[in-house]
């Protein structure tokens, strides 16, 4: 894979298989030169272009995993906030999933994204969001 063109990567699914993907593939490499397209993130896809994530997977009790993220932007995200489909979301467990994150870390519902450019983090609020403090 020398040569990679893209206007736009749209990129979803499972934080950890997309992270393990993104090394395997060398994409992960590639992402930092793809400075003219537009990375567009949904729940996981977001996540994992932090330079840590966290999940708690079907069982909100266990303790939160952290895992090494791609480290293109310096904040982590926690998605779904407060979704109704998503109870892992909860403002109660965000709180203390975010608690656990060494770096400032945006939790976000559905109407809400947040946009980077030049290294610049902008949140798009168009409905409840929260950033917590490491």
């Amino acid at each position: 894979m020398d040569h990679c063109q893209a206007d736009a990567l749209l990129v979803y699914n499972d934080v950890w298989y997309l992270n393990c993907l993104m090394q395997e593939s060398r994409l992960a490499n590639l992402l930092p030169s793809l400075r003219e397209s537009i990375y567009v993130g949904i729940s996981a896809g977001s996540m994992v272009t932090a330079p840590i994530f966290g999940e708690i997977c079907d069982d909100p009790e266990p303790p939160f995993v952290i895992g090494k993220g791609r480290g293109l932007v310096d904040f982590a995200l926690l998605p779904h906030l407060d979704h109704r489909n998503h109870p892992e979301s909860s403002t109660a467990h965000v709180v203390r999933m975010a608690a656990g994150v060494p770096v400032p870390t945006h939790a976000i519902d559905h109407q809400t994204a947040i946009k980077v450019m030049d290294g610049t983090a902008e949140v798009v609020p168009e409905g409840r969001w929260q950033l917590f403090m490491p």
